[in-house]
């Protein structure tokens, strides 16, 4: 059977005319999809946690201790339902807040992030930074974070001294290389922190050795979950470590599983509450996002309180 010229041609603008359509609903649908991620940016998110981790008899006889732990802001000007949400923690009367840095996503947004943990800062905090509360964020390629190719900064100073002098004067303790020392509700701390280990500037040596024998609770701060310092901190005998950087894997699978962590900590921990050598581990998956990458899939951002109680 011979086709004319003229059906050749029909059958030709059909298969154009489906590959068209098919292209624009592929774009459409992926267009929907970037649109879903951005708006999860502004689905917060309350974690909450009950650990069994504190001495018997520490608490005094309160029921337990309210650990607000916060991470990964990347704050940008002008976003006010992040400043209002976080701002609200509050009333949820942590007796401690932990914000293991990476507060900053752009030269402005000292005051907004101040805005933001306000009335935080009024109750006992401690902190470290990451690498993107001292440099600017910048353009990269996005498909480089799910190579797990380490980036190199931007080297562009953010205003991090002025915001961490805010921090020190309305009476949070920088854990950095330190081991502060002090009360919050009944228990007696015990903390030691690093620099953030994603671009090595931790020095372990400087705060290396167990915790004071006689706290109730020794934490460990570091912003990037590295194994190598984590495991020095579970050697040492710390109860507890905290950390972000994570973003709980930020692009992720159905159920939050992670498919990358931009960190040394395997894909299974990459957000939540896990053992690491025995000692107790809490990622945070932060609140923000870089402002080059302003999207989240089955991750939304979220702050956690845990709260400790006594070991049975």
């Amino acid at each position: 059977m011979n086709f004319s010229n003229s059906d050749h041609d029909s059958t030709s603008r059909r298969w154009a005319a489906g590959l068209a359509a098919a292209g624009a609903a592929g774009l459409a649908a992926g267009a929907g999809f970037l649109y879903w991620g951005n708006r999860e940016l502004h689905n917060f998110e309350l974690k909450q946690l009950t650990i069994p981790l504190l001495p018997a008899g520490s608490l005094r006889g309160r029921g337990e201790f309210r650990l607000l732990h916060i991470s990964d802001l990347h704050m940008i000007p002008g976003q006010e339902d992040k400043i209002a949400w976080v701002s609200a923690l509050d009333s949820l009367q942590p007796d401690l807040v932990v914000n293991t840095g990476d507060n900053l996503s752009d030269a402005r947004a000292v005051p907004d992030t101040i805005a933001a943990l306000d009335p935080l800062l009024n109750r006992p905090g401690l902190f470290v930074f990451g690498t993107n509360d001292y440099w600017a964020p910048r353009m990269v390629n996005p498909l480089t974070y799910l190579t797990k190719k380490k980036r190199t900064p931007s080297y562009v100073e953010l205003p991090w001294k002025d915001m961490r002098a805010v921090f020190i004067e309305r009476g949070w303790h920088d854990a950095t290389h330190t081991r502060p020392e002090f009360k919050a509700g009944p228990l007696r701390l015990a903390v030691a922190g690093v620099d953030d280990p994603h671009h090595d500037l931790d020095d372990y040596e400087t705060i290396a050795g167990p915790p004071n024998e006689d706290s109730d609770l020794a934490l460990a701060l570091l912003h990037a979950p590295y194994p190598r310092v984590l495991r020095r901190f579970a050697d040492d005998g710390y109860d507890l470590a905290l950390a972000g950087h994570t973003h709980g894997g930020q692009f992720c699978l159905p159920g939050s599983k992670a498919l990358v962590t931009n960190s040394g900590i395997d894909r299974a921990r990459a957000q939540g509450l896990h053992d690491f050598d025995g000692m107790a581990l809490h990622i945070s998956n932060g609140l923000g996002t870089s402002k080059y990458a302003p999207f989240r899939f089955f991750c939304r951002p979220s702050a956690t309180l845990l709260r400790l109680t006594e070991r049975k």
